[in-house]
């Protein structure tokens, strides 16, 4: 059974930074790839940052240059660098697979992202 952990999240000031960290196991990390998502209140949940199991990474418009994912296969993690908040990035953060083939894992709490203005 799949288990995620995702931490790192708090309240931070406009322009601040945080690292969110998620922590995978009950699989064979690195074959998968993997992406961070959030949700905001009222709103569906979106996929901000993704990274294939060989390391290439993409993200939403909004994030572009201001996020960085990247993964430690051999701690079973990935992790999202955010950088330059804005207080539209206040959301539930979640990790979770990215496949086009295969459902999503069950998912964890999030990590709650609060940017204050």
């Amino acid at each position: 059974q799949v288990q995620l952990v995702e931490s790192g999240g708090g309240l931070v000031q406009a322009g601040g930074s945080l690292r969110l960290s998620c922590a995978v196991s009950g699989i064979i990390f690195r074959f998968y790839n993997m992406g961070w998502y959030r949700q905001a209140p009222g709103k569906q949940r979106e996929l901000v940052a993704a990274i294939t199991s060989d390391g290439s990474t993409n993200y939403a418009d909004s994030v572009k240059g201001r996020f960085t994912i990247s993964r430690d296969n051999a701690k079973n993690t990935v992790y999202l660098q955010m950088n330059s908040l804005k207080p539209e990035d206040t959301a539930v953060y979640y990790c979770n697979r990215i496949s086009l083939t295969s459902p999503s894992w069950s998912w964890a709490q999030g990590t709650q992202v609060t940017v204050s203005s």
